[in-house]
């Protein structure tokens, strides 16, 4: 994405493995108004360890977040958090999602992860369509 430079990339939480994830997500969304989201979304997808507050502690810290001023936003947002990965899962049962990681690029959806070369492809190929 950073070498091609025409892209915009939109995250969407949407927690599939019930309440650990919904939790993971969450702690993600609240790490945003510190900066530091897309370290901390791309370590949650990555990390093997069981997700429990030490594990999310530990990855919003290493991210270079504070954790207990991601919870005090967490806990004062959490209805507007909870709204906003409801509607993500509305908006991926409606394109067809039927796991995570999945990728729109135009109106090509691709579903499960891919390295750089099939982005490259998807990049391209989305541009002929358009």
């Amino acid at each position: 994405m950073q070498r091609d430079g025409k892209v915009r990339v939109i995250y969407k939480d949407w927690p599939i493995f019930g309440p650990p994830s919904e939790r993971a997500a969450s702690v993600a969304l609240a790490c945003a108004e510190q900066g530091v989201y897309p370290v901390v979304h791309r370590a949650l997808m990555t990390d093997s360890r069981t997700i429990d507050d030490e594990m999310l502690r530990d990855v919003v810290t290493r991210a270079g977040g504070d954790w207990l001023r991601a919870t005090a936003w967490l806990a004062a947002h959490a209805d507007a958090v909870a709204a906003r990965l409801r509607a993500n899962g509305r908006e991926a049962y409606s394109i067809g999602l039927a796991g995570t990681p999945g990728y729109l690029a135009g109106r090509i959806l691709v579903m499960g992860a891919i390295d750089t070369n099939n982005f490259e492809r998807l990049f391209a190929r989305a541009r002929e369509e358009k």
